[in-house]
């Protein structure tokens, strides 16, 4: 009985409970990958799996299976793919619910990884990759992407492609700012200058009425005065009778006498 009741009470509350949150900013520098863990929640452990470009199944890092720590070595697994070239990525676990796999990046290129740099011009921007790998790998030098809005922030990461499958890990991710070209840069310069000798030849304007003319507003702001419809109708006859001037009566008074006071 006891036991029927702590399973009530147990068994609920484990599968109430929603999956963690993913980790995120996961990164590999010199094969130490690092992440992010989430602050607000305590009791999670982390597992990172790799797998090599030429096979689809991931498998546990060594000595990075349920660490409650936000690192690991995983130099172990170098030797296991050809020319080094692995992908990872980071699992977090709590009470049984797991969150969806994040893949890691690299901080640096490598044979395994593409090292560039963004050029941004208006309307388009440049990856090129450094000379220094141009020889290890096959593919044009840079890439450049065209239609792109002016003074809009783009990011992009760069990956390895051996015929249709990715090989290695992918940059981390790198932003640019897309520039204005001069001719835009030109009319938002001339529509700021139209603008702001509106506002000065406007603002004297204004400025005479409010201190000079604050009288004219107040009457133009005042609303009409208007009488509702009953209220102009005539007075109903009064009810009571009125004497008329013929019925009055008068008394005259024809002489006084003073009237001594007595003590």
């Amino acid at each position: 009985m006891l036991l029927g009741v702590l399973c009530i009470l147990v068994v609920p509350q484990v599968f109430s409970e929603a999956p963690p949150a993913p980790p995120q900013d996961i990164q590999v520098d010199n094969w130490l990958l690092r992440w992010s863990p989430d602050p607000d929640h305590g009791n999670v452990t982390y597992t990172a799996q790799n797998s090599s470009f030429d096979s689809d199944e991931w498998t546990d890092v060594p000595y990075c299976v349920h660490t409650s720590l936000n690192s690991c070595n995983v130099s172990s697994i170098k030797a296991r793919s050809v020319y080094g070239c692995v992908m990872l990525r980071v699992q977090a676990e709590r009470h049984g619910q797991k969150s969806p796999s994040v893949q890691a990046c690299s901080t640096h290129g490598d044979l395994c990884t593409p090292d560039f740099i963004l050029t941004a011009s208006p309307g388009s921007l440049t990856v090129h990759l450094r000379e220094a790998l141009q020889g290890y790998k096959d593919g044009p030098a840079s890439v450049t992407i065209d239609e792109l809005q002016e003074g809009q922030r783009y990011c992009t990461r760069v990956q390895y492609l051996s015929f249709t499958r990715t090989e290695g890990l992918p940059t981390c991710t790198q932003c640019a700012l897309i520039p204005e070209s001069d001719s835009r840069r030109t009319v938002t310069t001339v529509s700021l200058v139209l603008v702001g000798g509106v506002l000065l030849l406007v603002f004297p304007v204004i400025a005479y009425f409010l201190l000079f003319q604050r009288w004219r507003f107040k009457r133009w702001l005042q609303p009409r005065y208007t009488f509702r419809e009953h209220l102009l109708e005539l007075l109903p006859e009064p009810r009571f009778p009125v004497p008329s001037s013929t019925e009055e009566h008068y008394d005259v008074i024809t002489s006084m006498s003073p009237v001594e006071l007595r003590e």
